[in-house]
């Protein structure tokens, strides 16, 4: 019997320590810029954080890098296509690989060659091709999304880690609306959780696959989409139910309705939150990690602001301006807009 005791009091001892400790949401009230990379003739869009924590970015003119945060030291580059100013938007990365996509005609795709110099691995010629992102589901399958073309989006997919891209049929895929596309302002219209995507489209859609792209639904969400220039600009999923989206008009960055909205089913239904409330018009939007999709910083070129409610509500943090942001941790975050690249350090 006093042995049963003592196994019932260990059992119970155990239960108790690992009880999950409550939730508590942090409340930034500011947030450090400490610029890495400065260049007056630079835009820089698309950045990601690579495994051993290095930032890649590609950018406008060509150009496109590495940051050792070790050394803090860059290495730069300018990729030459015949006389072409090259403009690149979409970056992405596996294990092994950094990927970089141009907009617009010739549509461009590198990864990292053999030689250390980038591979032209895909390319496009189709009379209104622009591609606006780009990422992988893993370290063989990845996607990139444009605008529509002969009646549908342009998805590309590769199965064998980029080395070949092939592009879905528009028989596979919804009809797209008339001129729809993406917007290519932070490389997040495309959101991956396990073998499903979510894309984010110019006409306030979100499409929607469970099988890595073989097949595909659409859903119309309530963000506003009344003029060309109104849509959904950037996608986030913190798991397979949690998703947030924003946008607005970047031509009228304070204007606030309906251009943040949420999903707490995969995706099935999306619910307007915050409306008429700041922020206006943001190209980017991340959940920070670990930290149960409660946290959330949305960037733009009017200011960096932060949710600790799912995105219910926010705060206005600073008026720095940026195009998209990637977190290191779940305090600490690189961003990339115009003339530079930052280091973003938020702060109680």
């Amino acid at each position: 019997m006093k042995y049963l005791l003592i196994t019932f009091l260990l059992v119970i001892s155990l239960c108790s320590c690992e009880q999950k400790a409550e939730f508590i949401a942090r409340d930034f009230k500011s947030v450090d810029v400490e610029t890495i990379l400065e260049d007056s003739l630079l835009s820089v869009r698309a950045i990601e954080i690579l495994n051993d924590k290095s930032l890649a970015f590609a950018g406008n003119n060509g150009t496109f890098g590495l940051y050792n945060p070790n050394t803090k030291m860059w290495q730069t580059s300018v990729q030459q296509y015949d006389s072409l100013n090259l403009h690149f938007r979409a970056v992405a990365h596996t294990a092994t690989d950094f990927f970089m996509l141009s907009i617009e005609n010739p549509a461009l795709l590198y990864k990292t060659g053999d030689d250390g110099r980038m591979e032209l691995v895909y390319k496009e010629t189709t009379e209104g091709v622009f591609y606006d992102a780009m990422t992988f589901w893993n370290n063989a399958e990845g996607i990139a999304v444009g605008d529509s073309v002969n009646g549908c989006l342009s998805i590309i997919i590769t199965r064998d880690g980029g080395q070949t891209w092939n592009k879905v049929s528009c028989e596979e895929l919804p009809q797209a609306e008339e001129g729809e596309g993406a917007f290519a302002a932070s490389n997040t219209n495309i959101a991956v959780i396990g073998d499903k995507a979510w894309v984010a489209t110019t006409r306030g859609n979100v499409y929607f696959t469970e099988d890595k792209g073989k097949t595909w639904i659409v859903t119309k969400t309530p963000v506003i989409q009344d003029a060309e220039t109104e849509g959904i600009y950037s996608i986030a999923f913190y798991d397979e139910n949690v998703g947030y989206a924003i946008g607005g008009d970047f031509t009228k960055p304070d204007a606030n309705k309906a251009n943040k909205i949420k999903t707490v089913d995969g995706g099935k239904t999306w619910n307007i939150v915050a409306d008429e409330q700041v922020p206006g018009y943001r190209s980017c939007v991340q959940f920070l990690p670990k930290r149960e999709g409660k946290e959330l910083v949305a960037v733009g070129f009017k200011g960096i602001d932060y949710s600790k409610d799912g995105g219910e509500s926010w705060a206005h943090l600073s008026d720095e301006s940026f195009y998209t942001i990637r977190f290191i941790n779940d305090s600490i975050a690189y961003a990339g807009g115009t003339k530079r690249i930052a280091k973003l350090t938020f702060k109680e």
